[in-house]
């Protein structure tokens, strides 16, 4: 008698996710990249509906030209918080960059002269945070908290705490020059748009700030020099808070004590609003961009409507809260997805 032979196994089908959840996937991404955007739109179509000269040629330009200084800052802090870090010293920054602008400008130094004077003590700046962060390993939110503190009092003892004034500063043109139509503040900031949307995509510099932002000790162990990159980033945002302080100095004509006041947390929420999470890693500058314009729109907008400073201000601190609420839920969000 013969044994029977056993029947061939076939191997299990490979599993297979859920076409929904693939979709779902897709939805996600697809509104997490157009939920800023959308939110512009909105806004655009509520304050056009509502205030009647808010879509003029001048009004976009002029919401265009207040934005600049608080984007441009945005820019260099986007590399910063992809890191996980952050910098809270840019708006300290802007005004002591303005002050040697002025000053130099002031004392006889040609226009070249006191730019390249600012761009410098923006460097030093970026470096003196990079070097303490990075080469001391200290907390980079202690670090620039100390900076925004102790620049402001370099900017009040330069001053003695007096408006600095020039009536013939040599690069006012930077501030209220206009080319082809279009304010020269805006094409500044388009500029610093596109080098760092350059430098982040297109580069291995771009690449680093990412894996570091990921994960600093995995970035390390494939062979990228984390403190390098950490300090690069600093000295990028304080290049960038120099431009801003170059641009604002040009728009006053002078150089107030307490000049930049306030914009590293309008900064700060431009960038979370633009989708760079907190938690580092993950950015994007064509996002900090519409955020930073999310936000010059809302305070033109209200400011149209004829809103008071004051609820203004309780707005804007709204808005910061909403934008690390939204961070959260899209590290929850993405948690979520991967689990």
């Amino acid at each position: 008698m013969t044994t029977p032979l056993p029947s061939p196994t076939l191997p299990a089908a490979p599993h297979r996710p859920p076409r929904t959840n693939g979709i779902r996937h897709h939805v996600t991404a697809l509104a997490d990249r157009l939920g800023v955007a959308l939110a512009l739109i909105v806004l655009i179509a509520v304050f056009s509906a509502v205030a009647p000269y808010f879509l003029s040629v001048d009004n976009l330009f002029d919401v265009a030209r207040q934005i600049s200084v608080t984007a441009i800052l945005g820019a260099g802090l986007t590399f910063v918080i992809m890191t996980g870090g952050i910098d809270l010293s840019v708006g300290s920054a802007v005004g002591v960059t303005a002050f040697v602008a002025v000053a130099l400008s002031v004392n006889g130094a040609p226009a070249p002269v006191a730019l390249l004077g600012a761009l410098a003590a923006g460097l030093v700046i970026g470096l003196i945070n990079g070097v303490l962060v990075a080469g001391l390993g200290l907390a980079s939110f202690i670090v620039t908290l100390a900076a925004l503190t102790y620049l402001r009092g370099v900017t009040y003892v330069g001053t003695d705490g007096k408006t600095l004034f020039s009536t013939d500063l040599g690069y006012a043109v930077l501030g209220h020059g206009a080319l082809l139509g279009v304010p020269i503040p805006v094409l500044v900031m388009a500029a610093v748009f596109a080098g760092g949307r350059y430098l982040l995509n297109r580069t291995v510099f771009g690449r680093w700030v990412r894996a570091v932002g990921g994960n600093a000790e995995a970035a390390r162990l494939a062979g990228i020099p984390v403190r390098r990159v950490l300090t690069t980033v600093y000295v990028i945002s304080g290049i960038c808070a120099a431009v801003g302080g170059i641009i604002a100095s040009a728009r006053l004509q002078s150089a107030v004590p307490d000049l930049g006041a306030g914009y590293e947390l309008s900064a700060i929420a431009a960038v979370v609003l633009g989708g760079t999470s907190l938690m580092g890693g993950r950015g994007s500058l064509i996002g900090t961009l519409v955020g930073a314009a999310i936000i010059g729109v809302l305070v033109n907008g209200m400011t149209l409507l004829d809103v008071s400073t004051f609820y203004q201000q309780i707005i804007q601190g709204a808005v910061i809260v909403l934008a690390v609420a939204l961070d959260r839920l899209r590290i929850k969000s993405s948690g979520t997805q991967h689990a």
